[in-house]
């Protein structure tokens, strides 16, 4: 009688045994589940504090531009592309397949916004702007006869772009031009090169210069451009 006991109890505690690993193997695949995973469309970090391009941008234009504006492109585009064929792409050929594309037109405008935002804060720096050197002042002064003749192309194209858009300083194979897109529009979709954008949305300048597009364009073009970066991308491989 007492054998058999033991058995009983050896049986009990091996099944208990399997049940607490079932369960533990449960809750592990839920909690894999319940992780978060790597986003596609990320928000970046402004490459310098909120108040370092003062007094041409101020710290509140910062803090809404990136941590409200951009941050919302992002949300909104990680959460078009869920579950579809775009989620694990690169951010860039998300723009290349959607462009154009009217059934996916809220994922490229939404991806291109956030990839347009990236770039922009790249293309300036604190005391920037004024006269570029080396290789790029040279493709400059190739492409549009001097700086000065770049400089009144620049400023009057984003003078002129009506409503929301981006000024751009785009390669096109060995040559730079100077184009405008409207709203979420991007060089990627058009398979040309970007080198630098300015941001003519309002919202990139209204709590600074309110209508005065003029003089935030100005001040971009003397104080901002950051021609270190504009000539890194001169200096890199066409990307397919």
């Amino acid at each position: 009688m007492k054998e058999k006991s033991v058995k009983i109890l050896v049986f009990l505690l091996s099944l208990t045994c399997m049940i607490i690993g079932a369960l533990s193997s449960i809750r592990s695949a839920h909690a894999l589940d319940a992780a978060p995973t790597a986003k596609t469309v990320t928000l970046p970090a402004l490459p310098y504090p909120l108040d370092a391009l003062e007094p041409f941008i101020s710290k509140e234009t910062l803090y809404y531009h990136h941590d409200k504006h951009h941050a919302a492109y992002v949300a909104n585009a990680n959460a078009a592309i869920a579950g579809t064929r775009f989620e694990h792409l690169p951010i860039e050929e998300i723009i290349r397949e959607t462009a154009g594309e009217k059934d996916t037109i809220a994922i490229y405008r939404n991806v291109a916004q956030a990839w347009n935002h990236a770039f922009y804060w790249q293309s300036m720096k604190p005391h920037g702007g004024g006269l570029p050197t080396g290789r790029i002042a040279a493709l400059i002064e190739q492409s549009f006869g001097s700086y000065e003749a770049f400089r009144k192309m620049f400023f009057t194209a984003g003078i002129q772009e009506f409503g929301s858009g981006w000024v751009w300083l785009v390669a096109d194979g060995d040559t730079l031009r100077i184009i405008t897109t409207d709203n979420a529009d991007t060089p990627l979709s058009l398979g040309l090169r970007p080198i630098l954008t300015m941001d003519v949305w309002e919202h990139a300048y209204y709590l600074d210069y309110q209508n005065k597009r003029a003089e935030y364009i100005t001040n971009y073009l003397d104080h901002l451009v950051n021609w270190d970066f504009a000539a890194h991308n001169v200096s890199v491989e066409k990307t397919t």
